[in-house]
Order: C-alpha cells, then structure tokens, then sequence
C-alpha cells in the first residue's frame, strides 16, 4: 500500500466527512491528519482491507464522532468558506434572497442528528453507494436509507417553509 497514491487522494473526501460531523474546520482538518497518520503507522496491515476507501472513511467518522463528543456544549456552524453550492444572480435582491435560503438549508442540515448529516453527506455530497455509506457507518443498508430520507425531508420542509415565508 502506498499513503500517496491510496490515501491522499481521499483526503478532500474525508475532510468533507470530518467537517459534516465536527461542523468545525480546523477540527476537520486535525481529523483528516490524524487519519492520514494512523493509516501510514498501519500501512503493513492495510494490505488485507479489502476496500481501503471505505476503512478510511470509517476511521474518519469515528474519529470526527469522538471529538465532537468532547465539544459537546459547544456547536459550531459551517462557515462561508465552504459554502454548500456556488450561486450567481442577477440582481442584489435575489442574491441575498439565496443567500438567506443556503444558510437556512445550512443551519438545517447543522441541526439534523450526526446519523442523518453523515448519511446525507455521503450520499448526496459524496457520491457513495448505500452499500458504501453502511460499510463506513456500520449500519445496515435499510438504515442508511431511513436517515437520508428523514435528513432530505427535513432540508425539504425547511426550504418549503422558507419559500413560503418570502412571499
């Protein structure tokens, strides 16, 4: 196994994770490198994982999930300088009419229970197969659709009931 070629192409991957759980990113970032560490001091065992990506994912969540968990009264948002998508509008109005929709989807998504951002995360931000995203949370496949089903229909209600306030 090779840290430059098998791991650190996945560090963007599992930064986002770290940031999804930790909703810090400096704390992000100390997860992602902690990884990267524990992977490169195992890297003689590592030859019998069968999918190294899903192992450092899970190693990443865990970790993430374990400082969270110090920080418990302490909750953090995501900041602008990862914003959830890149908009342009037309006129300054509906600028910051988008702007005040992204950081309600944000503050929502912040809010949802680690299960269901993790899931959501993984799935709608990463890509990830069901059968991904329950290796990497070790969950069933069943449960892993439960919590992006419950994660999108709480961002959808949010949004509906934004849009329906900015009438």
């Amino acid at each position: 196994m090779n840290i430059v070629h098998d791991i650190l192409p996945l560090k963007n991957q599992l930064y986002r994770l770290a940031l999804r759980i930790t909703l810090n990113s400096q704390e992000a970032e100390d997860v992602v490198q902690d990884v990267i560490i524990r992977l490169w001091k195992q890297s003689e065992q590592l030859t019998d994982i069968d999918n190294l990506e899903a192992y450092a994912m899970r190693i990443t969540r865990n970790l993430a999930i374990d400082r969270q968990r110090m920080r418990v009264n302490q909750t953090e948002q995501l900041t602008d300088d990862m914003p959830l998508m890149h908009l342009h509008s037309p006129s300054p109005q509906q600028q910051l009419e988008r702007e005040e929709r992204i950081d309600s989807i944000r503050q929502t998504m912040n809010s949802l229970p680690e299960k269901q951002r993790t899931a959501m995360q993984l799935r709608d931000f990463e890509g990830k197969s069901y059968r991904e995203i329950a290796d990497v949370m070790q969950i069933s496949e069943d449960q892993v659709k439960i919590n992006i089903y419950r994660a999108r229909q709480a961002v959808k209600q949010k949004l509906t009931s934004f849009n329906a306030s900015s009438l």
